[in-house]
């Protein structure tokens, strides 16, 4: 059984004590590929670090978080862009809009976003999307780009049924995480209705980490919690969901 987690922040400083051990716990209980979604460019060095260390398992991502989009951002997607004709990566991400924190930078983010999904159209990769309170501004630029060039993750999926078939018409595939865990989740409640085969799975560590470790530092081991669940959801054995979890990866990723 190889699990994918397809959305952990690994070079977090959450993981400066025991990175290498925290992703030797996980591929212990079968995690064997992670993909590693960029925030900045103060980061990148650390990520390229932690592929370096793990070069069998590591898959990085390139990308600016909405987040992240300040008065700089125009000089962090150049960055961005560089590094996109530097060296392979597999995934322009995570992108999108947050209007939860701060909506100062909304029309930069809808800006970032739109140029990002047009690099990722140029560089033939998935775009892994961030959506916090936010989604109806982040199906508006979807809609704009739609095309067969646009394709991959709605990252962290919270949002109702309605929501999530209309992500999947934009060729997305919904990660889904600890959120799924929680008693007050809700995406449990309907998620049986989506196919098995739109579904990834991540943890989005060192964040939201599932029952029974939510509120404490989250960590791409406790995916076995999550592909519990998601076992649960489908009535499907773990094995099943594990294997076409990581199969519906690779169709997003092309590895």
């Amino acid at each position: 059984m190889i699990l994918t987690d397809t959305h952990t922040h690994l070079y977090s400083e959450a993981f400066d004590e025991d990175r290498s051990e925290a992703i030797e716990r996980a591929m212990a209980l079968g995690v064997q590929r992670f993909f590693i979604p960029a925030i900045d460019s103060t980061y990148t060095e650390a990520m390229c670090d932690l592929e370096k260390s793990f070069p069998n398992n590591i898959f990085l991502m390139m990308g600016l978080h909405p987040t992240h989009v300040k008065e700089n951002y125009e000089a962090e997607l150049q960055h961005v862009e560089e590094m996109l004709e530097q060296r392979k990566f597999y995934a322009v991400g995570e992108i999108g809009i947050d209007l939860f924190w701060d909506k100062t930078f909304l029309k930069e983010q809808q800006e970032a976003f739109r140029r990002q999904i047009r690099l990722a159209k140029k560089y033939k990769l998935p775009i892994v999307i961030h959506c916090r309170d936010a989604f109806d501004e982040v199906f508006k630029v979807l809609e704009s780009e739609k095309d067969d060039d646009l394709y991959g993750i709605f990252h962290c999926f919270t949002g109702t049924l309605e929501q999530a078939k209309k992500a999947l018409s934009y060729n997305m595939k919904l990660g889904i995480g600890g959120v799924v865990t929680f008693k007050n989740g809700k995406i449990d409640k309907f998620l049986a209705e989506i196919p098995l085969k739109h579904i990834v799975l991540e943890t989005d560590s060192p964040y939201l980490a599932p029952v029974p470790y939510r509120g404490k530092r989250n960590e791409s081991a406790y995916l076995m919690n999550v592909l519990e669940k998601l076992a649960e959801v489908y009535g499907e054995s773990a094995e099943v969901v594990a294997n076409m979890t990581t199969e519906n990866s690779k169709q997003i990723f092309g590895i």
